[in-house]
């Protein structure tokens, strides 16, 4: 029989650490401790609490004493048992990776808000899309969600959510096959991935804190009544590849993930208004001609094709047939599955032929563009005359 504690969550704040961390071991995800009172993993030998050293040679894990945070976590009963026991103050971490979980942390700290360019990195914000009232990392996840007319995550009702003692969120997800995805740290300068400005992501290579954990900031705690992670909408999932969350090619394990499905624009057209028009057989098309690149690896015009589509989206957008930030979304798609690893190369390409495009509005029949589902959270677009 399942024990009482593993069987439901415990009670935020009531319970002890231990009978959190075997309800996160019992749902198969694997737990470390964390230091008395802090966010940190709590160290064990001489060197880990001073100077620190590899994982790889410590013998603390092999040995199954806690080390080095999610490194050494585990869902084994006894380990978990031995190691609360010996310090039953200890907080409770989870190894995002090894269970298949991917986080998204948002951040509500006071901070200036970066150039337009920084608030949602890689997705240029047009200046029709009205920013007033924007100060959290909550503004910014609704933001990239309403530019691709998808739901706020943080709004997310049926998946598992937990409000941290400084007022942010973290919004958890099952990869389920979508991954293997890494941990990002914020938008700051230098950062190698970033999904928005105060929007964290925690996947393989990190821990993310268990629900119910109490640091000396607060504590964590669920909301509403669901406790189970939801799968990894697919949106997020793509927004996750286009921002580097995924490891390179070479440095990938295991069997490589499924294709996923090619880019279209007909719907991105329609949802910027257009439905079936010669708009979305014109961006299709030439989606398409940058697709087919993929399996002419020299020789194939790529530069041309997609310099031709960057044009064609860019006088879209000018006509007001599709939203800029899905046209970018799209053709960097395209590019990718073309020529990945040349992302440098193919930005630029973009860039160039977008700009250009849109000094030539294509007129189609359509409407003007409003970004989804801006009117929801007071960010609008107007749309072209």
């Amino acid at each position: 029989m399942t024990p009482p504690d593993e069987a439901r969550h415990p009670q935020a704040g009531r319970d002890r650490p231990v009978a959190v961390a075997r309800w996160c071991a019992a749902r198969g995800w694997p737990v470390h401790p964390l230091a008395p009172g802090r966010k940190t993993p709590a160290g064990n030998c001489r060197r880990c609490q001073g100077s620190g050293h590899p994982p790889a040679s410590c013998a603390c894990p092999a040995a199954g004493r806690w080390c080095h945070g999610f490194h050494a976590a585990t869902t084994d009963p006894g380990l978990i048992a031995s190691w609360w026991t010996a310090n039953p103050a200890f907080g409770v971490g989870v190894a995002c990776g090894p269970a298949d979980l991917v986080v998204i942390d948002v951040d509500a700290h006071p901070a200036a808000v970066p150039g337009r360019d920084r608030v949602l990195p890689g997705i240029p914000i047009p200046e029709r899309v009205d920013l007033t009232g924007l100060a959290t990392g909550f503004h910014a996840l609704a933001l990239l969600a309403a530019l691709r007319g998808a739901p706020d995550p943080a709004q997310d009702a049926a998946t598992l959510r937990v409000r941290t003692p400084s007022g942010g969120m973290h919004v958890w997800y099952r990869a389920e096959g979508a991954g293997p995805f890494l941990c990002s740290v914020g938008s700051a300068p230098g950062s190698g991935r970033a999904l928005a400005w105060q929007v964290d992501v925690r996947a393989g290579g990190g821990y993310i804190i268990a629900p119910g954990t109490r640091t000396g900031d607060g504590l964590y705690t669920p909301l509403g009544d669901c406790r189970v992670p939801a799968p990894l909408p697919e949106w997020l999932a793509g927004e996750l590849v286009r921002t580097g969350h995924r490891p390179e090619p070479s440095r990938r394990t295991g069997p490589s993930p499924a294709p996923m499905a090619p880019p279209r624009g007909r719907q991105a057209v329609a949802r910027a208004g257009g439905g079936r028009t010669g708009a979305a057989r014109a961006l299709d098309r030439v989606l398409d001609e940058v697709l087919a690149c993929a399996a002419v690896p020299e020789g194939a015009g790529f530069t041309a094709k997609l310099n031709v589509a960057a044009y064609t989206a860019g006088g879209l957008v000018a006509a007001g047939h599709l939203v800029q930030a899905e046209a970018e979304r799209l053709l960097t798609d395209a590019a990718t599955r073309a020529r990945p690893g040349q992302t440098r190369r193919c930005e630029q390409i973009i860039r160039t032929g977008l700009a250009a495009g849109a000094r030539r509005p294509l007129h189609i029949e359509g409407r003007p563009t409003t970004v989804p589902g801006a009117e929801r959270r007071g960010l609008h677009a107007e749309g072209n005359r």
